[in-house]
């Protein structure tokens, strides 16, 4: 079986990481790329990972590398007549230090960003929390990617003149390069619920119905439609746009392009439809290819195709060197282009200036967000409940005047795992990149206060007010309901994987990582990989502070102490607060926004974790043990 893929373990000695911390990839074998007559490279949630990953192998290459790896794919579509396009569905801020350590954020990342072209691009949500992140859309992306930005569904009161408009263009005609193929493209985003109020997502179901949609997908004079955009490939709100789009184009292939869940996952529609997700936080470059297509309206085919006929392949790239040489037919000496080199360069003076290898500490162990279940030894939020919240909220005043406290945040305000090694300011941005501060109630009965977070985890009408609204309040990676989607690599260095390889023969084996089961079966990893396991973890975790406590079942409070507390202060992540104070009132007690205060003097879960890094795991010396 193995003859099938590349092995490699000569060539690829002289290989060099752009940014000069990342570790080298590690070889390993490799499925071709399905290179056809129309192609895609696809980002999606990249959450400001330009500069790659720093401690695992796997995903090591940076944004400067990706801007060579497109250079060489065009330069293939013009050698042999093929035409490729570059397409961006949103969430590129917050996340990682490169965005989130400046002040503004982003002060280097939008220049960053611009360096690669690309053909479409669209908004995530995560550029629509705060009212300075989607103006930085609408005065830096929108003129950095004029003509290739849609906003299909996306408004934005205009700040110069706080007129009610259109973010972007809601759709766009256009022709390939080589081919001429014609397109029809929109740009979406899910029903988003929790923007700021200088913009408005209008529902998908509305915009469908739009008399300009409805002329728009009318338009015979095309030879594809692509809907992308920060959507769910699974989602109701793509399944509308399918159903709306087929009524009126039975035989016109449509391609989609979805975000938002972190995952690598592709989805058939019908035999002339199919969909492509291309995971997170620049791990995943998704490859996607057609065949068959006309081009202009005639019968001309792409001609070196074999196919007649229309398919769809994909393939889902690991985002290092070895891969990227590997499928642009390049090495070491070869691959880096002048440009790419150049915005690594940037990254690397960015990442200078902001200070981002600054070590808070030494993490002595892995801690995980879906790699063991919860509660567990290793999980990232067992520690979070077990020592962080409970040793840092002992230092809030009402603690230290003899007040006792339950902390309750949710999963999803933590976002990456801890590696064993260096803690440093840029991890402190990858666990945790969000600005909320902490809240609490003060004095609550603490019969309804320790009930709260059985309502946030558990069936109930909470629930279903939280689905209802599209509100994720775990990690996005398991929305879906699919774990076996998720496999991200276990860190060769730090965790013993033996017995998770997997033997091909020949003393070989393979390294953990993603082993992608979707639509058009298991071979849809451009790496071979062994799997890891993936476990769900529940909406919100809480921490007894000035009293000791266990669980049962993960939510029913047991206190350890003689006796309950009769009151206490209900602190809480305040993401989660129109929730919190829903519950309070199903649980009787009618407390309103104006109940609340800042707690800890308003510093975030990731300045909270940084200090206790800084008291618990800070070590002496130039390098970690």
């Amino acid at each position: 079986m193995i003859e099938r893929f590349l092995t490699i373990s000569t060539i690829f000695a002289g290989a060099l990481c752009s940014q000069p911390s990342a570790p080298s990839p590690i070889a390993a074998p490799l499925r071709e790329l399905p290179w056809g007559q129309l192609n895609f490279l696809h980002t999606t949630d990249i959450h400001g990972w330009l500069g790659g990953h720093l401690q695992e192998p796997s995903y090591s290459a940076d944004w400067g590398d990706y801007v060579s790896f497109a250079k060489h794919l065009h330069d293939r579509a013009d050698a042999d007549g093929s035409d490729l396009l570059l397409i961006d569905t949103g969430d590129r801020i917050e996340g990682n230090g490169l965005f989130d350590a400046s002040d503004p954020k982003g002060e280097y990342t939008y220049d960053i960003f611009k360096q690669q072209h690309i053909d479409l691009i669209c908004s995530g949500n995560h550029e629509l929390y705060k009212k300075n992140s989607s103006e930085n859309e609408f005065y830096q992306t929108v003129p950095n990617f004029q003509g290739n930005y849609l906003a299909s569904n996306l408004d934005i009161y205009a700040p110069d003149t706080g007129e009610l408009v259109p973010l972007a263009a809601r759709f766009k005609k256009f022709k390939t390069k080589n081919q001429g193929i014609r397109i029809l493209a929109f740009g979406f985003i899910f029903d988003f619920k929790g923007n700021a109020n200088n913009t408005v997502v209008r529902t998908v179901e509305d915009t469908v119905q739009a008399d300009w949609f409805q002329e728009a997908i009318r338009d015979r004079d095309i030879d594809l439609v692509i809907v992308f955009g920060h959507v769910d490939i699974r989602s109701k709100e793509y399944s509308l746009v399918y159903k709306t789009i087929r009524s009126v184009q039975w035989d016109t292939p449509i391609q989609f392009f979805g975000g938002h869940t972190h995952i690598r996952d592709y989805k058939i529609y019908d035999g002339k439809t199919v969909a492509l997700e291309s995971g997170r936080y620049m791990e995943t470059i998704g490859f996607m290819s057609i065949n068959g297509l006309s081009a202009g309206g005639s019968d001309k085919r792409y001609p070196v195709s074999p196919t007649s006929g229309l398919s769809f392949s994909r393939r889902y790239i690991d985002n290092n060197l070895f891969s990227l040489y590997h499928h642009s037919g390049k090495d070491s000496k070869s691959f880096h282009t002048e440009h790419g080199r150049n915005v690594s360069r940037l990254i690397s003076s960015a990442r200078k200036s902001l200070k981002l290898d600054k070590r808070h500490g030494c993490a002595p162990y892995n801690l995980w967000v879906n790699r063991v279940p919860y509660p567990h030894e290793n999980s990232i939020f067992t520690w979070l409940e077990k020592q962080v919240l409970p040793d840092q909220f002992r230092q809030a005043k009402r603690v230290e005047a003899g007040k006792k406290a339950l902390v309750i945040t949710n999963t999803g305000a933590m976002r990456f795992d801890i590696f064993r090694g260096p803690f440093t300011k840029d991890t402190t941005f990858l666990v945790s990149p969000f600005t909320s501060d902490f809240r609490f109630v003060k004095d609550v009965p603490f019969k309804a206060a320790k009930g709260v977070m059985k309502l946030l985890n558990n069936e109930g009408p909470i629930l279903d007010a939280i689905a209802a609204q599209k509100w994720v309040l775990t990690p996005p990676e398991q929305t879906v309901g699919r774990a076996e989607l998720i496999a991200p690599e276990v860190h060769h260095w730090t965790m013993p994987v033996l017995d998770q390889q997997l033997r091909l023969g020949d003393g070989e084996s393979l390294i953990p990582g993603y082993t992608t089961k979707d639509d058009a079966g298991e071979d849809g990893d451009d790496t071979l990989h062994a799997p890891i396991s993936f476990y769900n973890v529940p909406n919100c975790i809480q921490a007894g502070v000035g009293f000791k406590m266990s669980h049962d079942n993960l939510s029913d409070i047991i206190v350890l102490d003689d006796e309950e507390p009769e009151i206490i202060d209900l602190v809480y992540n305040e993401f989660i607060q129109s929730w919190v104070l829903l519950a309070l009132q199903y649980l009787g007690q009618n407390y309103k926004e104006t109940d609340t205060s800042t707690s800890m003097e308003g510093q975030t879960l990731t300045s909270i974790i940084t200090e206790w890094v800084e008291a618990n795991w800070n070590v002496e010396g130039e390098r970690c043990p």
